[in-house]
């Protein structure tokens, strides 16, 4: 039997919190210990104290919002994502899935269902690793993948640390960031960011896991000389090997698979003057895919391209790993629940990987764990254009709504 969530007061509360930060453009600038992300905080906060739950804070800023269960036993089930944003971004992302956990306890309400479980909302600290890094930094800290202490030392670009603004905005709780209770499971909405759904003519996308990364970056050394009277038989010139490689970025994913992408995203040369060859490149890779084998397979072909790249014009390299991400599987009575409420609700569903992390890459490490995705119009995501219609994002807030109330009541 399913139940259906208030569209109404679900948009509503979407547009509401999308006023903290707004741009002029429709987006969202509300990066994460800013002065928009405190507000929103606040608001999140009276929002679920309004629903009767109970609010926490830990000492990295997470917070958590308490729904009793029958069974003082049974294990929670802990349901949210993130409120803030990337400079100038959508919306939609990650804030959506917070609104549709606070519109599963007041659907609950208005049934006067009690659950077997607890239910808890989450709002992880700074998802989006886009003022301090990494990104799903609360998340990692929480689930014990990164050291408090190190993360509090992080800094922003004008030099201020994470623990500075943590408490210059008053969201460095006292409780210990790491599990206080039992958890049966974790179900996170998020937009999809990509094509896909879209494509397919999907009403839904039910996750079954995260792609997997490998991200590096490549340096080429060679030597800066004058640009007129240098021959072109004497140059070692770092930038023509470095453009061959990222030229070979851009094609080794089709070779390797059809969700492989690659991407490089960054790049320095010295000197960087119109009238010297450039005597060192720095520049980074990253490939994702649903397949440990081929991420290691993209990897090593990348670094082959960088040798060859070096012989051919005769400068000297170095990598260096920068980060690695095995991909990861949903749990299946999770993926399963959330696959049960789209049949229920009459949903043309797609079952999906997604092309991009989230926080439940740090939960499936805990405990049982699932995604819903919306339908993202052009794939877009990131940026103003962001674009979700109210219809999609009821229909994936419906469907999480459903599954959350599947695991909670088994």
């Amino acid at each position: 039997m399913s139940i259906e969530a208030d569209r109404e007061r679900f948009v509503a509360t979407m547009r509401e919190q999308a006023e903290i930060g707004g741009t002029e453009d429709g987006g969202l600038h509300r990066l994460t210990l800013s002065e928009e992300d405190e507000r929103v905080r606040d608001w999140f906060a009276e929002q679920a104290e309004a629903a009767g739950l109970d609010v926490t804070v830990d000492e990295f800023g997470n917070m958590f919002a308490y729904r009793e269960g029958t069974d003082p036993d049974a294990g929670t089930v802990l349901v949210g994502s993130h409120l803030d944003s990337q400079p100038y971004g959508g919306i939609y992302d990650g804030a959506m899935g917070v609104v549709a956990a606070l519109e599963l306890v007041r659907t609950l309400d208005d049934e006067g269902i009690e659950t077997t479980h607890p239910i808890e909302i989450v709002n992880w600290t700074n998802e989006e690793g886009s003022r301090f890094q990494p990104a799903m930094q609360g998340s990692g800290v929480w689930a014990g993948e990164h050291d408090v202490d190190e993360e509090y030392a992080k800094t922003d670009p004008d030099g201020a640390t994470f623990e500075e603004e943590l408490e210059r905005i008053g969201y460095k709780g006292e409780v210990a960031a790491e599990p206080q209770r039992e958890y049966d499971s974790y179900l996170e909405l998020h937009i999809e960011q990509g094509p896909y759904l879209e494509e397919s003519d999907a009403d839904v996308g039910v996750v079954t896991g995260i792609v997997g990364f490998t991200w590096g970056a490549i340096t080429f050394h060679g030597e800066a000389d004058h640009s007129g009277p240098t021959p072109m038989q004497y140059r070692s010139d770092a930038l023509v090997a470095a453009a061959d490689v990222i030229t070979q970025i851009r094609r080794i994913p089709s070779a390797l698979g059809e969700r492989t992408v690659g991407t490089t995203g960054y790049i320095d040369a010295e000197p960087n003057s119109i009238n010297i060859i450039p005597e060192e490149v720095t520049f980074t890779w990253g490939f994702r895919d649903p397949t440990e084998e081929v991420i290691a397979e993209a990897r090593a072909r990348v670094l082959a391209e960088a040798e060859y790249a070096a012989d051919r014009e005769g400068v000297d390299w170095e990598y260096e790993d920068r980060m690695w991400a095995d991909p990861v599987n949903f749990a299946d009575r999770c993926v399963d629940a959330v696959a049960d409420a789209t049949d229920d609700l009459g949903y043309d569903s797609m079952r999906i990987f997604s092309g991009a992390g989230h926080d439940a890459q740090h939960m499936h490490k805990l405990m049982d764990t699932a995604m819903v995705f919306s339908v993202s119009e052009g794939g877009k995501s990131h940026s103003e254009d962001e674009y979700t219609s109210w219809d999609d994002c009821y229909t994936a807030a419906n469907t999480l709504v459903n599954a959350a109330v599947d695991l909670a009541t088994e």
